[in-house]
């Protein structure tokens, strides 16, 4: 649980309650992620603004397949149940299913297990990271934009879920997930 004192909705004033306001017409509620992280409104509309740069240039299947990839290598339960939810608009539930189980054994196409297996790298050893990675992904057809981007999206997973485990957010599930599509996107990552 966090110590963080964030506003209610009813308590949200300025950009606060714009954000507030958003979430509540997208999603219906507005998570515990959204009231820590914008108790800095600029920083937090900073960071939906480079998702969005990134997302619109990746494609939503390939940034949510990365960011799946990247929260689930550091254990980021907040973003694995919040991704899971907006997938399911892209992909059914039961390969999502599938995907959050072993992306690596769901039948994905070979150029989007090689951009995940890329973004659990970078999540778990960064340090161990070369020019080897990167080839991987031009010889899976991957342009130097398209590399950029991926690496974009899964370090900024990093970045945002990592500030969420540090600050103790409470942890949301959104609605109209099933107990088994729950159950798969909360398991850790399977050994290689």
């Amino acid at each position: 649980m966090s110590i963080l004192n964030v506003p209610s909705e009813a308590e949200a004033t300025g950009r606060t309650a714009d954000i507030y306001q958003s979430d509540l017409k997208s999603l219906g509620y507005v998570p515990s992620h959204t009231k820590a992280v914008s108790l800095n409104p600029e920083a937090y509309e900073a960071w939906a603004s480079l998702a969005r740069a990134i997302g619109s240039s990746l494609g939503l299947r390939r940034y949510e397949l990365v960011t799946l990839a990247a929260a689930q290598a550091i254990g980021s339960s907040h973003c694995r149940l919040a991704h899971g939810k907006k997938t399911l608009a892209i992909i059914d539930e039961e390969e999502l299913a599938a995907i959050a189980r072993d992306y690596r054994t769901a039948g994905l196409p070979p150029e989007e297990v090689a951009m995940m297996d890329y973004a659990v790298k970078l999540s778990t050893e960064p340090s161990a990271m070369s020019d080897d990675d990167t080839l991987r992904l031009r010889d899976a057809g991957f342009s130097d934009r398209e590399i950029v981007d991926i690496t974009l999206a899964a370090a900024a997973r990093n970045y945002f879920s990592r500030a969420l485990l540090a600050l103790a957010v409470d942890l949301d599930v959104p609605q109209g997930l099933s107990p088994g599509l729950k159950d798969a996107l909360l398991a850790p990552l399977p050994p290689d």
